[in-house]
């Protein structure tokens, strides 16, 4: 696809060749999801499925190793809806070659980290998928585009330092006394071979370097930042399936291979996604620049992944996987319809906007549905993941976890607070601008974006069993026993 891009230049062939590699990402991705559930139906039960390994560099014994599970499956089937969705958003982007060559080799870091199961090509992906941003942002972006970029790109790889030392640390205690060394996690989990005090100096690094992606806080201020000056497909992209790439690595890698310091440290970071859920929320009521009221709302539900995933039961973990789902898909198209209003209005200060339901209907209607599943209306997917993550996070019967849950809860009412907010103030009431009575509605590739969203988003809302049961077979007993001796 990389190739067939840099060969055209024409510019409708540059965007025809976008689209149908990102059909093609669809196609894939279905693909897999159906031999996935056939092997599986067909009495399959390893751990991971496609599992290969392919040598890199003997001497520290790299391997290209790839695998994936119902999770890994689920995250593929976000990034390539996004993907699609992103290049109709971006139709008349300017210098559009390099934009999508850019894009393509963002989506190709985040593909290739969902697959890896080898610690060090899932870094090397892990970094080629932040690197492109500083460009796309730089070149693209709008408003302070450079300090967002530049303030993007060192706190995040100020957080890769931070799992690079982790990673080294976990490859170096891999293996029993007198074993060879492997960045296999498959293999690593199998051997069991961290030591409880290496446990505690490791588990804080990785999940730390993940959770910077992940908007934790105190890490998340490269957040509203990027997301405010990147062009739409970007934020898309970004919120949809970058910000995933933290949430993922923190399940995959820190919880998954030092379940004995996940259990003891939980609470640390239970308390730093505690303040990230309500922090964002609240933070996104004050905000008047659309963008930045989608990128602190994004903080909140991302914080809320993390939230659950230290929670360590089932309910709590699956639900975390459904909320990333959800969350890719509804921030994705809450991006995508503030760059088309934004686009007409040249303005994304919701005091200068309003009375624009009757002025554009479709993204108005739209934005509503964005709204909704974003604040957790039955029969959208936010209702589906929110609440399995409260009920799974409320089995915890001791004092600390349930106050935390019912503060993560109150997000719900603050989230109301502000969607309700801006939906009065954006599309509802008069008409601030007599400019605006002269816009047009969404054309047909904004309609394909936006409607392929907000169908997935419908879709999940009306049948979660299908994911949650995708979900829920990874979670094996085994690592669940790990994870809570105490229970044992």
């Amino acid at each position: 696809m990389l190739g067939a891009l840099a060969l055209c230049r024409n510019i409708k062939w540059i965007r025809t060749v976008a689209v149908v590699g990102s059909l093609m990402l669809i196609g894939l991705s279905i693909w897999v999801l159906c031999d996935y559930l056939d092997n599986r139906a067909a009495g399959n039960m390893a751990e991971m499925l496609w599992v290969g390994s392919y040598p890199w560099f003997t001497p520290l014994n790299i391997n290209l190793a790839v695998g994936v599970d119902g999770i890994s499956i689920v995250m593929l089937l976000l990034s390539s809806i996004i993907v699609f969705a992103g290049s109709f958003a971006s139709w008349k982007i300017e210098q559009p070659k390099e934009f999508f060559l850019w894009l393509i080799l963002l989506s190709t870091g985040v593909f290739g980290f969902f697959i890896s199961i080898d610690l060090f090509t899932m870094f090397m992906f892990y970094e080629v998928a932040l690197i492109p941003m500083y460009l796309l942002i730089g070149v693209w972006g709008s408003g302070n585009k450079n300090y967002s970029a530049m303030k993007l790109t060192l706190m995040l790889m100020g957080g890769s330092a931070f799992l690079m030392l982790g990673l080294i640390g976990i490859y170096y205690h891999s293996a029993p006394e007198g074993g060879q060394l492997t960045w296999n996690i498959l293999e690593i989990a199998q051997n069991a071979s961290i030591e409880k005090g290496w446990q505690y100096f490791l588990f804080p690094l990785t999940f730390v370097g993940f959770g910077v992606l992940g908007a934790m806080f105190p890490f998340h201020t490269w957040s509203p930042d990027g997301h405010a000056s990147a062009p739409t497909a970007v934020s898309m992209l970004h919120a949809g399936v970058l910000m995933k790439l933290g949430g993922y690595g923190c399940f995959r890698v820190a919880m998954y291979l030092m379940p004995q310091a996940a259990n003891d440290l939980a609470w640390i970071f239970l308390i730093l996604t505690g303040i990230s859920v309500v922090y964002g929320a609240f933070s996104a009521c004050v905000q008047t620049d659309l963008k930045y009221i989608n990128a602190y709302s994004s903080v909140s539900h991302c914080g809320l992944v993390l939230f659950a995933i230290l929670m360590l039961n089932t309910t709590a973990m699956s639900g975390a996987i459904m909320q990333m789902l959800s969350h890719g898909l509804m921030t994705a198209l809450f991006f995508a319809l503030i760059g088309m209003i934004y686009g007409r209005t040249h303005t994304r200060d919701v005091r200068q906007m309003g009375g624009l339901m009757k002025i554009m209907p479709f993204l108005a209607v739209c934005y509503v549905i964005a709204g909704f599943a974003s604040l957790g209306l039955p029969g959208l997917s936010g209702f589906v993941a929110e609440m399995t993550i409260f009920v799974g996070s409320f089995q915890d019967s001791d004092f600390f976890h349930r106050f935390f849950t019912i503060l993560a809860c109150c997000s719900i009412v603050i989230t109301a607070v502000y969607i309700l907010r801006v939906v009065g103030k954006l599309l509802l009431g008069p008409v601030q601008d007599k400019h605006h009575l002269e816009l047009t509605d969404a054309t047909w590739w904004e309609r394909t974006s936006t409607v392929t969203l907000i169908l997935c988003v419908a879709f999940i809302g009306c049948f979660p069993n299908f994911f949650m049961n995708l979900i829920e077979f990874t979670f094996n007993p085994e690592f669940f026993r790990a994870l809570m001796p105490a229970v044992n």
